[in-house]
Parts: structure tokens; C-alpha cells; sequence
């Protein structure tokens, strides 16, 4: 869900993935999801990290180059740092700071608190478009505004993390395209909730009131005042 919810910004701002450089942090089950589905879109993933450091392709990580990653990470206690062995092309920890590479986009799907103001400020200094987690808390309260002043997106994490829950709830027969259509109506409901509460184009902000009308709605129905 969490590429479907960059989709939908992207569109929304008459733009789209393909080709878009992104950024990202992690390597867990999330981050190789939100690669392939990248790849799927013609976006070109760059990075991977986890304890070891980095890897960053600069040309891109390819469908084949990511079957290996998958490979590594699958092997219990494996880190990427091995990844390196079988790639002429990669880079492994260089430059030092994974948050130093041009990019277009940043898919934080690591450790919560990642995305602090030094880390907004520099990735809008190298062109960055938006951040979108793939991680729960992954950018910090005065990262989210600083984030609002520099004009870039924000995918925040409870709306871009709802697709497991789309999942479950449609069950069994979900689909991709099925999922793809759940995340637009969200996308929309959360954008219009923000809208109407005079914080325009705060998805964080106009999921959590929608998350508390939802709440309310369910206490009247059962007679709460």
C-alpha cells in the first residue's frame, strides 16, 4: 500500500512514478515490498541499508539485483554488507550518510525517528520531491513541519500503512488493482477530511481527525453523549 499512497500524490500533482530516483532506508520484508512495487511502476530504487550500512546502485536497483538482496536478507542473521560481492556496480556505505544521495523520493522503512530536521533540510537541498514511510514514526514531530515549510510531500504513516488492514478486509480474493482502488478512496477521503478542517493538504493531520470522527460515530450509535 505504502507505493499505491506515493501514487496517488504524485497524481495528484499531475505527476507520476515513473522514473522517479528513490531513496530507500531499511531492508526488511517492507523495503524489498516497496522496491518491487516500485520497479512494477518504473520508479528506480537506489538504496537499501540495515546494520551493516548501505548498498546504493546508482544506476538503480534491478528486478534481478533485488532477487539477490531478497536472497541475503531471507538468510537468518545475513546483512546487505555481503551484497556487494555480487555486484560490480554497487556502492557500500559511500557516501557515509545514506541521506546524501540525490533522490526524488525517500521511503523510510526503518527505525522510527529517522527523519529529523537535518535530514529534511538536506534531502530538499539535493531536489528530494517527498517522503513517504514505509515505517511507523519514521519522521519526527519538528521533521513533519519542517517538511510543510520546505513544500514537500508527506505520506505519513497512518494512512500509507493501511494496506495490510485493506488487505484483511477484503480478504482472501484482494488484488492488487482491489487494493489500488481502496488506497485512492482513502487518499481522497483523508485529503477532503483535511480540506474541511482548514489544514489543506495535511494527510497526518486529516487522518487522525478522521480517525476520531470515526470513533465518535461508533460511541453515538451506541448511545455515548
Amino acid at each position: 500500500g505504502v507505493v499505491h499512497f506515493a501514487k496517488q500524490m504524485l497524481e495528484d500533482k499531475g505527476d507520476s512514478l515513473e522514473g522517479k530516483r528513490c531513496l530507500i532506508v531499511g531492508g526488511g520484508k517492507v523495503a524489498r515490498s516497496v522496491a518491487k512495487k516500485l520497479l512494477e511502476y518504473g520508479a528506480i530504487p537506489l538504496t537499501f541499508s540495515d546494520a551493516s550500512g548501505h548498498v546504493y546502485e546508482p544506476n538503480g536497483i534491478t528486478p534481478g539485483q533485488l532477487k539477490t538482496i531478497d536472497k541475503i536478507k531471507n538468510e537468518r542473521g545475513a546483512l546487505l554488507g555481503r551484497y556487494i560481492i555480487s555486484s560490480t556496480t554497487a556502492e557500500f556505505n559511500n557516501p557515509k550518510d545514506i541521506f546524501d544521495i540525490p533522490c526524488d523520493l525517500c521511503f523510510p522503512c526503518g527505525a522510527m525517528q529517522d527523519v529529523n530536521e537535518a535530514v529534511v533540510d538536506k534531502l530538499a537541498d539535493n531536489g528530494c520531491q517527498g517522503i513517504i514511510e514505509g515505517g511507523h514514526s519514521a519522521v519526527t514531530h519538528s521533521g513533519r513541519k519542517l517538511l510543510k515549510k520546505r513544500g514537500l510531500m508527506y505520506g505519513p504513516h497512518n494512512v500509507t500503512l493501511t494496506g495490510s488492514a485493506i488487505v484483511h478486509a477484503v480478504g482472501v480474493g484482494a488484488t492488487d488493482e482491489m487494493l489500488a482502488e481502496h488506497v485512492a478512496r482513502i487518499y481522497k477521503d483523508v485529503k477532503r477530511t483535511a480540506t474541511e478542517f482548514n489544514v489543506r493538504g495535511d494527510l497526518f493531520a486529516g487522518a487522525n481527525i478522521q480517525g476520531f470522527l470515526r470513533v465518535a460515530n461508533v460511541m453515538m450509535t451506541h448511545g455515548a453523549t
